[in-house]
């Protein structure tokens, strides 16, 4: 098996959302990163929680939170970054907390990618295009991660694109892909979860 850890991305500015803190936005009777959480538990019991605000908050779900370690804001790749310096796993997984509806067998498909391939990477694809903020990423690129970021790039397709990345079909797993940007979202996903 592979040694596998997961980061939930919760540090965004969510600006569609008004500012909030979308990780900690209820939907149902949960926080919305709960979701997510809930599901990567399955995969793994090492996971972080990267968020930039409200630490209090999100330490009472019982997992390390870990805040950006680059000034800036400067998305998904900073956050990977961080969870790199916190766990010790062969492989991160990386996916946003807005993502409620996130299945299982993407994990399973991604985890099997990892465990039968030699890619520094395993990205998801959805039939049509890359997500790439669901991926597994090798721990073993977080110098070449940390010289990317500093060098001012924040670009998640460009950094893959400097390593052995293999694209995985998840075309199956398309409410993975679903993501929670505004209240009209929110309140839609709400009346599926409950």
């Amino acid at each position: 098996m592979a040694d596998i850890g997961a980061v939930i991305l919760a540090g965004g500015l969510a600006r569609r959302m008004g500012g909030q803190d979308k990780g900690l936005v209820m939907l149902g009777d949960k926080p919305m990163v709960h979701w997510a959480l809930d599901t990567v538990a399955d995969l793994t019991s090492d996971i972080a929680i990267n968020a930039n605000r409200n630490h209090k908050t999100y330490e009472a779900f019982g997992k390390p939170v870990i805040g950006d370690l680059h000034e800036g804001h400067l998305g998904p790749l900073a956050g990977l970054y961080a969870a790199m310096q916190t766990l010790t796993n062969q492989h991160i997984f990386m996916c946003p907390c807005d993502s409620p509806f996130l299945q299982r067998s993407l994990l399973s498909k991604l985890q099997q990618a990892v465990q039968s391939s030699q890619a520094d990477i395993c990205v998801a694809h959805d039939g049509e295009r890359l997500q790439p903020v669901f991926a597994m990423v090798s721990s073993e690129l977080s110098a070449s991660l940390n010289d990317f970021l500093n060098s001012g790039q924040r670009k998640i397709d460009k950094w893959y694109s400097h390593h052995n990345m293999l694209s995985v079909d998840c075309s199956d797993c398309q409410d993975s892909f679903r993501n929670i940007n505004t209240e009209e979202e929110r309140q839609a996903a709400e009346q599926e979860l409950i």
